[in-house]
C-alpha cells in the first residue's frame, strides 16, 4: 500500500493496549505534529504504535494484556493491524501501511532505540547499514553465478593444457605402433607364405596326422586365450595403479581438512541453543521492564484513574476526588505510592525509574552481545558441520577405493593362476605335437608357432593403436575447444569484473551522499568542536571457506576543531556518550535524505533528542519539516518551545 504522493488530509491513529497505552486515538494533521510532555507520558509509546501501524515489528503489547491492536486511517485507506501474546511472544496478524518498512525502520523512525543510530554509538561497521537499502541482492547471485562457471571453464582449461602435454607422447607412440604393426603384417606375410608351401609339400601327410593338426588348433586357442589374459592384467594393474594415486589424493584432501579432534560438535549446539535462550530470556526481560516502567510512569504522570482512587484517604472531599488524579496523587514534592499506600518523595521514584531504565538499556545491549555472539558461533557449527560432512564423502570414497582395489587384486590373483595352467597346458600340447611330428612336421610346427605369436602382437599393437588414436582425438578436441573456453573465461571475467565495479560505483556513491548529507545536517545544527563527520569506505581480505576475498567495510570518521581553530581527527570511541548520540542522529538523518525515504514512507519520527540542546532542536525540525507528510517529534516542553515553524502541539496521550 506504498504511495510516494503527497498527503494532504489528517491521519487518525487508534491505538489499543499497545506500549504503555490502554486506548487511545490522535489525529495527526500534515506537517508538524510536537509530542509535548516530560518522560514517562506515553509519547514513546505512541510513536511505536504508529510505527507498528506503518509494518515495523518493532512493538510491544502492555504488560497485562493477551491482545491489541492499532487502526491507521488516512484519506480513503483503513489499515487495522492485530497484536497477541502467544507462548510468550507477541505476534503480529495483519499487515502494516507499508509493503517492506526496513527502509523506514533504519531511517525514518529515529527512536532511541533506531538500528542506524546504535550502530554508530557502538562503533560498528557501516557497510551493512548504509548499503541494506540498495538492491544488490540480483547482482550478488549474478557474481556468486560468474564465479561458478569461471571455476568451471579453470577446471577445462587445466585439464585441457593436462591433456596437451601428453599429445607429443601420444603422437610418438603412434608413429611406434603403426611401424611395429607394419613390420608384424610384413612378418606375418611371410610366414602365412611359407605356411602355404609347406602345407602343399604335406599335403598327403596330412590326412593321416589329423591329431597333430587338432593340438596346433588348439595351441592357437591356448595362446589368443593367453595373450588376452596378459591383456586384462595389464589392465587391471593400471586400473589399480590410478585408484591408488585417487587414494592417496583423498587421503592428503582429508588431511588437509582442519577439524579440531577436541571440537564437539554437539557440544557447540547445545551452547548455540543455550545462547538463544538467554537472548529469549533477556527479550522477555526487557519486555518485562518495559512494562514495569511504562506502569510506573503512568502511575506516576497520574493516568489511572481506578487505581488512584484507591490510593484516596477516606476522609477526602467528593471535590478533592473529583479534581485532576495527579493533583490527588501529587502534594508539593512527595507522592502516594500505588504499592504500599506511603507518602514518598518524587525524585525517589524518579531516581528508581532512571535506574529500571538504565538496567533496560544493558539488557538492549547484552541482547545485541547475544545476536553477535550467536552469529559468530551458527558460523562456526556450519563451517565444522560442512567439514564433516566433506570428510564422511572422503572416508565413504575412500571405502569404495579400498573395496576396489580388493576386488581387482583378488581378479589378478585368479587370473595368475589361469595364466599358470595356461602355460601348463600349452606346454603338454607342444610335447605331444612335438612326439607324433615328423621333421617336415616340425618345420610347420614352428612356423605355425612364430605365425599365431605375430597374430596375437599384431592383434595386441592394433589395439594400442586405436587406443591411442582415440586420446589423440580426444585431445585435439579439447584443442581445438581450448580457445573458445579462453574466450569465455574473458568474457566472464570482464562479466565480474563489470558488476564489482558497479557494486563498488553503489557503495562509493552511497558514502558519497551520506558524506555530503550528514555534511548539511551538521551545518543546520552548528557544532563548532564538530567540523566534520565523513565516512571512508576501505577494503580488506577475509577468507571464504578456503578462497580469500576482499570484503568492503566502512568507517567513520570525527574531525574536532580546537578553540584555536586547529583540526584533528579522533574516532567514535573518543566521543563523549552524547556525542556519540548526537552523531548517530546525524548519520540516521542523513540516511533519510540519502534514501529520499520521504518518497515511500509518509511519517519521519524524531525521539529521544535530549543530547541536542532545544535552539538547534528548532533549527533541525524547520529543516526537515518539508520532506515527509507528517514529522511528528516527541519534546520536552522547554525544546518545544524553541520549535518555530509551523507545527501542531498534543499534549495528552
Amino acid at each position: 500500500m506504498e504511495s510516494t504522493e503527497s498527503l494532504a488530509t489528517p491521519l487518525s491513529l487508534s491505538v489499543e493496549n499497545v506500549g504503555g497505552i490502554d486506548t487511545t486515538s490522535v489525529r495527526l494533521d500534515p506537517g508538524v505534529t510536537v509530542l509535548e510532555g516530560r518522560n514517562a507520558t506515553n509519547r514513546t509509546s505512541f510513536l511505536k504504535a504508529v510505527m507498528a501501524s506503518m509494518g515495523s515489528d518493532q512493538y510491544t503489547l502492555k504488560g497485562d494484556s493477551d491482545a491489541g491492536r492499532v487502526e491507521l486511517e488516512v484519506e480513503d485507506t483503513v489499515v487495522e493491524r492485530r497484536f497477541e501474546r502467544r507462548n510468550g511472544a507477541v505476534t503480529a496478524l495483519d499487515d502494516g501501511y507499508l509493503d517492506d518498512p526496513e527502509l523506514a525502520d533504519l531511517f525514518a523512525f529515529l527512536h532511541e532505540d533506531n538500528e542506524a543510530r546504535q550502530a554508530v554509538a557502538r562503533g560498528d561497521n557501516l557497510h551493512e547499514i548504509i548499503t541494506r537499502p540498495i538492491d544488490t541482492v540480483e547482482i550478488e547471485a549474478e557474481i556468486e553465478r560468474l564465479q561458478a562457471t569461471k571455476r568451471q571453464i579453470d577446471e577445462q582449461l587445466e585439464h585441457i593444457d593436462e591433456r596437451e602435454r601428453e599429445e607429443a607422447e601420444l603422437r610418438t607412440r603412434k608413429t611406434e605402433l603403426e611401424s611395429q604393426i607394419a613390420d608384424a603384417e610384413e612378418r606375418l606375410a611371410e610366414l602365412e607364405a611359407e605356411i602355404e608351401a609347406t602345407d602343399a609339400d604335406l599335403e598327403a601327410e596330412q590326412e593321416s596326422n589329423g591329431a597333430v593338426e587338432r593340438d596346433l588348433d588348439s595351441l592357437t586357442d591356448k595362446r589368443s586365450e593367453l595373450e588376452e589374459l596378459r591383456f586384462e592384467l595389464e589392465t587391471l594393474n593400471e586400473t589399480i595403479e590410478s585408484l591408488e594415486s585417487e587414494r592417496e589424493a583423498k587421503r592428503e584432501q582429508r588431511e588437509a581438512i582442519a577439524v579440531d579432534p577436541d571440537t564437539d560438535v554437539a557440544s557447540l549446539r547445545s551452547e548455540l541453543k543455550d545462547l538463544r535462550d538467554r537472548q529469549r530470556r533477556v527479550t522477555s526481560q526487557m519486555s518485562e521492564l518495559q512494562s514495569i516502567i511504562q506502569f510506573n510512569e503512568n502511575m506516576l504522570e497520574g493516568t489511572d484513574t481506578e487505581i488512584a482512587s484507591v490510593l484516596r484517604d477516606d476522609d477526602e472531599t467528593e471535590a478533592e476526588a473529583d479534581g485532576p488524579l495527579t493533583d490527588q496523587l501529587v502534594a508539593a514534592e512527595t507522592v502516594v505510592c500505588w504499592t504500599c499506600g506511603s507518602d514518598v518523595a518524587e525524585e525517589d521514584i524518579e531516581e528508581t525509574l532512571e535506574r529500571l531504565r538504565s538496567y533496560r538499556q544493558d539488557k538492549f545491549g547484552e541482547r545485541q552481545s547475544l545476536e553477535s555472539e550467536i552469529d559468530d558461533l551458527q558460523d562456526r557449527v556450519s563451517s565444522l558441520e560442512a567439514a564433516e560432512q566433506e570428510l564422511e564423502d572422503l572416508n565413504e570414497r575412500l571405502a569404495e577405493i579400498d573395496a576396489a582395489i580388493d576386488r581387482k587384486r583378488a581378479r589378478i590373483s585368479d587370473l595368475e593362476d589361469r595364466k599358470t595352467a595356461l602355460h601348463d597346458e600349452i606346454s603338454e600340447l607342444e610335447d605331444a605335437v612335438e612326439a607324433q611330428q615328423s621333421s617336415d612336421y616340425s618345420e610347420l610346427l614352428d612356423l605355425h608357432k612364430e605365425a599365431n605369436k605375430v597374430e596375437l602382437e599384431l592383434e595386441q599393437r592394433n589395439r594400442q593403436l586405436a587406443s591411442v588414436e582415440e586420446d589423440l582425438a580426444e585431445v585435439e578436441s579439447l584443442l581445438e575447444e581450448r580457445e573458445e573456453y579462453a574466450e569465455r573465461r574473458e568474457q566472464v571475467v570482464s562479466e565480474l569484473q563489470d558488476l564489482r565495479n558497479r557494486i563498488d560505483r553503489l557503495e562509493d556513491d552511497a558514502v558519497d551522499a551520506f558524506n555530503e548529507h550528514m555534511a548539511e545536517v551538521l551545518e543546520v545544527l552548528e557544532y563548532e568542536n564538530l567540523a566534520r563527520v565523513w565516512i571512508e569506505r576501505q577494503t580488506r581480505e577475509t577468507r571464504d571457506g578456503r578462497r580469500k576475498a576482499l570484503e568492503s567495510y566502512f568507517e567513520l570518521h570525527i574531525v574536532r576543531e580546537t578553540d584555536d581553530g586547529a583540526a584533528y581527527e579522533g574516532t567514535v570511541d573518543t566521543l563523549s556518550e552524547s556525542e556519540r548520540e548526537v552523531v548517530g542522529l546525524v548519520f540516521a538523518l542523513a540516511g533519510y535524505l540519502v534514501h529520499d525515504v520521504h518518497e515511500s514512507v509518509p511519517v519521519m519520527l524524531l525521539d529521544s533528542l535530549e543530547a541536542i540542546d532545544a535552539e538547534r532542536i528548532g533549527r533541525l525540525v524547520e529543516y526537515f519539516a518539508d520532506y515527509p507528510d507528517y514529522l511528528v517529534v516527541a519534546l520536552l516542553p522547554e525544546d518545544a518551545a524553541a520549535v518555530d515553524v509551523q507545527h501542531t502541539v498534543v499534549q495528552e496521550i
